[in-house]
């Protein structure tokens, strides 16, 4: 096979943007909604591992040190009382789809928790353990019972985070950085001493920073300021937080580390010298050049073999963001996931559906939830360019920086994915927007993309189907402007909505007698174009 009239060299591509999506909680994961949806993107866009915040908090009911009677006096128990009926729902609901639990150990439940309530309106307790025996305890409990419900083979496969973003404090975490150290050592301890073979890791940590806010015990925000202040945030050293001290420490206590986590939004919200926040968005290439500096502070660690996982990344952390719905993320995502497909073992999308409460129920279908779908189940333009991302090939044929031709090594079906982020933009990303009306002027970049190529050496009479999403073709959110922006759908609504959100730009091309494919298209600004055999 060729490409424009050159051999192919054939390299792996490794679907990073598959092996693991991201969720709100584990007591969302009861919803039918949430289930059908999320049935649907392992079907449709290939989810292999999920991940989600929760699993030990109070509404999952898994550690009680009293009875629970309800009305009248709560009974204290003689010793702490560990139920799973609802994690086992979840779980067998998640492996039975086809996946697997990416385990996010938190949070504390309150019987254990030195602070409770601190964190969203469903009151997550997010601080260190009154008793750390006691909490090796529940995580050694819950190990266990995973093990003798699916079997070690199963849950060997695993992967145990400990924590969610502890550098956040006093969101996420009330304690300092050596305290989670501690409880780091203490899980990762517990759980090789289950099993070896079993796999856990962090410190899973959110985003990267320019400055020393995070190189003391606690934030230091007066750190900040000078961030807030840059003319030029592109300018700034960003780097990993805690990494480089978490193998350290790691090291110092032959603690093990099969992989390093953390979260790789291309932002930054950085408190200026008033103690107000400054939002911060990052050139275009920021993750993919993060990632690079990651793999390079492993390779030089006394950890160089451990995987990593970027267990949360989208284009911004906010559940408010309403590029999130748009066709520009769409685009955007597909050029950085594409860059990065071989500088980690996964990239969790933050996340898979806009049921997610941590700031409550959206506020309307289109309320820039982190979802490929809405509320509704409404594919998103991000849901199709996951969707022709999966359907790549794992041998890349060639790259080029609008796209690339791959081939599967089983069927030996060539496919592609070509895309075009708008010169105009120069090395801008797209940002955040407030409000749907604020993502619309970049509707105006342009200008077109001009993708041509030729593939000798196919079998003729071979069709391919070709499908876009742009603008003009699988845009709900645009449609549901044109509406009026109803925060309540109608169901008539919600099925035309559906039915402009799957109607993308379709045509067919046919291999000639010659064995040689021309693909000649224009792409307009924002599209995101897939070409694949036909079935």
């Amino acid at each position: 096979m060729a490409i424009d009239g050159r051999p192919c060299d054939e390299t792996a591509l490794p679907h990073v943007w598959s092996e693991c999506v991201g969720a709100g909680r584990a007591n969302e994961g009861l919803r039918a909604d949430w289930q059908r949806q999320f049935a649907e993107a392992v079907d449709t866009l290939g989810f292999k591992y999920l991940r989600f915040h929760g699993v030990f908090h109070d509404d999952m009911f898994v550690y009680r040190e009293t009875y629970g009677g309800g009305f009248g006096p709560d009974s204290p128990l003689d010793e702490p009382a560990y139920t799973f009926s609802y994690v086992d729902k979840v779980f067998d609901f998640i492996l039975d789809s086809g996946a697997r639990p990416f385990v996010e150990l938190g949070f504390m439940p309150r019987a254990l928790a030195t602070q409770t309530e601190t964190l969203f309106w469903w009151r997550a307790h997010c601080s260190p353990p009154k008793d750390m025996t006691r909490w090796v305890e529940l995580v050694t409990t819950t190990v266990e019972h995973w093990i003798d419900r699916y079997g070690l083979d199963e849950v060997r496969q695993w992967r145990f985070e400990v924590w969610n973003e502890p550098n956040l404090v006093p969101h996420f975490w009330t304690g300092t950085r050596t305290q989670y150290f501690e409880l780091y050592e203490a899980t990762a301890v517990a759980i090789k001493e289950i099993d070896p073979g079993l796999r856990v890791g962090g410190p899973s940590t959110s985003v990267f920073v320019p400055d020393d806010r995070y190189k003391g015990e606690t934030q230091d925000r007066s750190k900040e300021h000078a961030t807030a202040a840059a003319d030029d945030v592109d300018a700034l050293e960003w780097r990993p937080v805690w990494i480089e001290e978490f193998m350290t420490w790691c090291e110092q206590r032959q603690v093990p580390i099969d992989f390093l986590s953390t979260h790789t939004y291309p932002t930054d919200y950085a408190f200026d010298a008033n103690g107000v926040g400054v939002p911060l968005s990052r050139y275009i290439d920021a993750t993919r050049d993060d990632l690079a500096l990651l793999r390079g502070l492993i390779a030089d660690s006394a950890y160089p073999d451990a995987e990593v996982h970027i267990t949360e990344w989208s284009t911004s952390p906010s559940s408010r963001d309403r590029m999130h719905d748009t066709v520009f993320a769409a685009a955007s995502i597909t050029r950085s996931l594409l860059q990065c497909a071989t500088l980690a073992e996964s990239i969790s999308y933050w996340a898979f559906t806009d049921v997610f409460e941590e700031g409550g129920a959206g506020i309307g279908p289109f309320h820039g939830g982190f979802g490929l779908v809405n509320e509704q189940g409404i594919h998103k333009p991000t849901f199709h360019a996951f969707s022709m991302l999966n359907r790549l090939g794992d041998r890349l044929l060639l790259s080029t920086p609008h796209g690339v031709v791959t081939r599967d090594s089983r069927t030996s079906a060539v496919s592609a994915v070509f895309f075009n982020y708008p010169d105009d933009m120069g090395s801008d990303s797209i940002g955040s927007a407030n409000s749907y009306e604020d993502t619309r002027h970049l509707a105006r970049k342009g200008p077109s993309r001009r993708i041509r190529h030729s593939i000798a050496g196919l079998e003729p009479g071979t069709a391919f189907l070709v499908e876009t999403v742009d603008w003009d073709h699988g845009n709900p959110a645009e449609a549901w402007y044109a509406m009026g922006s109803p925060v309540n759908l109608s169901r008539n609504e919600t099925r035309h909505l559906a039915k402009v959100a799957d109607a993308l730009l379709r045509d067919t091309l046919t291999v000639p007698e010659n064995g040689v494919l021309e693909i000649d298209l224009e792409l307009a600004p924002w599209a995101v174009t897939s070409l694949r055999q036909s079935d």
